[in-house]
C-alpha cells in the first residue's frame, strides 16, 4: 500500500495515541474507559481538528463499517488537499449508530468534512495493519510448529522409535525376519543350564 506523506505521518501519530490510551502506568487495559472519556470531551477537542486530527480520531475508533476497502487503499495515497468530501464516501463506509451524533457535531465545523475522511482512513489503516501483523505472526507460529514437528520426527528415528525396525522401547521387536526365534533361544539357554530340552 502506498502512503502519502500526510497519512504516513498521521498514521504514526494515531497509532501512538491509541497505544497511550490502551493501558495505564500499571499495564492494565483501560482503553474502553479512556475512549469513553475522549468521546465525552469531543466538543472541547474540536478546535484541534485541523491541526492535530490524531487527537480527535480515536473518538471514532471502531465507529466505521468499511463497505469498500479498496477505496481506502487509494485514499491512503492522497495528500490532505486532495481528499474527497465525506458524502462521496457514503457507499464505501458507514458509521455505527452510536457515532452518528458525534459525526454531526464534527461536520458542523469548517474542517469537519476533511476530518471525517481522515479519521475513517486512519481507522482503516490501523485495522489493516493489525490484520497483516496478526497474519504474519500466525504464519511464523505455523512455521515454528512445522519445524518443531520435523525435529521431533527426526529425534524419534534417531532413538529407534517408529522407524519400522525397533519397538517403542528401542529393542528389536522381531518383525524384520532376521531374528532368532525367542522360544528356541530360551530352550537352548535352559539346556545349557542342565534342564532337559522339551520335544
Amino acid at each position: 500500500m502506498k502512503f502519502s506523506r500526510y497519512f504516513q505521518e498521521l498514521m504514526l501519530a494515531y497509532k501512538a495515541e491509541l497505544d497511550d490510551l490502551r493501558s495505564d502506568s500499571e499495564g492494565k487495559d483501560v482503553m474502553r474507559h479512556r475512549l469513553k472519556e475522549k468521546r465525552e470531551q469531543l466538543s472541547f477537542l474540536l478546535p484541534m481538528m485541523a491541526s492535530n486530527p490524531e487527537m480527535l480520531a480515536p473518538a471514532f475508533h471502531d465507529a466505521f463499517l468499511f463497505m469498500n476497502p479498496l477505496s481506502f487503499e487509494a485514499l491512503a495515497s492522497k495528500e490532505a488537499n486532495k481528499l474527497p468530501n465525506w458524502k462521496s464516501l457514503s457507499g464505501a463506509v458507514k458509521l455505527e449508530p452510536w457515532a452518528e451524533k458525534m459525526a454531526q457535531m464534527v461536520l458542523a465545523e469548517e474542517a469537519g468534512d476533511a476530518f471525517m475522511v481522515t479519521a475513517a482512513c486512519l481507522e482503516y489503516l490501523s485495522r489493516s495493519h493489525h490484520t497483516r501483523a496478526s497474519a504474519a505472526s500466525s504464519n511464523e507460529d505455523e512455521a515454528e510448529s512445522d519445524e518443531h514437528d520435523q525435529d521431533g520426527d527426526a529425534d524419534l528415528h534417531e532413538n529407534g522409535d517408529l522407524d519400522g525396525n525397533y519397538g517403542r522401547h528401542g529393542r528389536d521387536d522381531g518383525d524384520d525376519g532376521d531374528d532368532m526365534d525367542l522360544e528356541e533361544a530360551g530352550a537352548d539357554w535352559l539346556a545349557e543350564q542342565g534342564f532337559d530340552r522339551k520335544d
